[in-house]
């Protein structure tokens, strides 16, 4: 099965999301896997067993509580979000599995730009030093995903100070562009695509 790349451009979460959810409820045996490339204006997002919480301070920026696994975190303007839609049995792939393969794509497109990038046990997500530098977490429907990854790149990192990112409270972030990654989002996306295409090739 091909893997298909779509480029939604900026939309809300909410359209994503939706979309995201009745691509998956209508997926049969014969649907192709599919990556959406998109940013989002700014919005906290909840994950299904997430606490209110962690939104620290009201910024009148809207928060939605989703259907994905994780805490809270933000989105915005200069931050690529990839979104998975795969069919996991087709692929063999279990969700440990697939969230390993996407955080190693990200420390691959880190170190192809000079940074190096690791794993935090206990706190999924990819990390430079003690910083976070992308997020993720997947829903699982009859054995099909979808929701996926975040990438700070060029953005306003100022939202995250008032929630504790991903449940963790004083967790710093960071983004590409200040630890000198010349990719702009678009650039950053792509290379990001193209990284976790491999990831999923070498599992078929």
């Amino acid at each position: 099965m091909p893997l298909w790349l779509r480029q939604l451009g900026r939309c809300s979460y909410q359209g994503a999301w939706q979309a995201m959810a009745a691509f998956t409820a209508a997926r049969d045996a014969a649907t192709g896997d599919e990556l959406w490339c998109c940013e989002h204006p700014p919005v906290f997002t909840l994950g299904q067993a997430g606490k209110p919480e962690h939104l620290l301070h009201d910024l009148g920026i809207p928060l939605l509580q989703t259907d994905r696994g994780g805490q809270i975190t933000y989105h915005g303007p200069g931050q690529v979000v990839i979104y998975l839609l795969l069919d996991l049995a087709r692929r063999r792939l279990k969700v440990r599995e697939l969230v390993v393969m996407i955080e190693q794509a990200v420390i691959d497109l880190l170190a192809e730009n000079g940074v190096t990038a690791a794993r935090h046990p206990g706190a999924p997500g990819v990390y430079v030093a003690a910083a976070k530098v992308a997020a993720l977490g997947l829903r699982v429907r009859r054995n099909c995903c979808y929701h996926g990854v975040s990438l700070n790149v060029d953005m306003d990192l100022s939202p995250f100070a008032a929630i504790n990112p991903c449940g963790f409270a004083g967790m710093p972030v960071t983004q590409t562009s200040d630890l000198g990654v010349r990719l702009t989002p678009a650039q950053a996306a792509a290379a990001l695509a193209e990284h976790l295409a491999r990831q999923l090739e070498r599992k078929q």
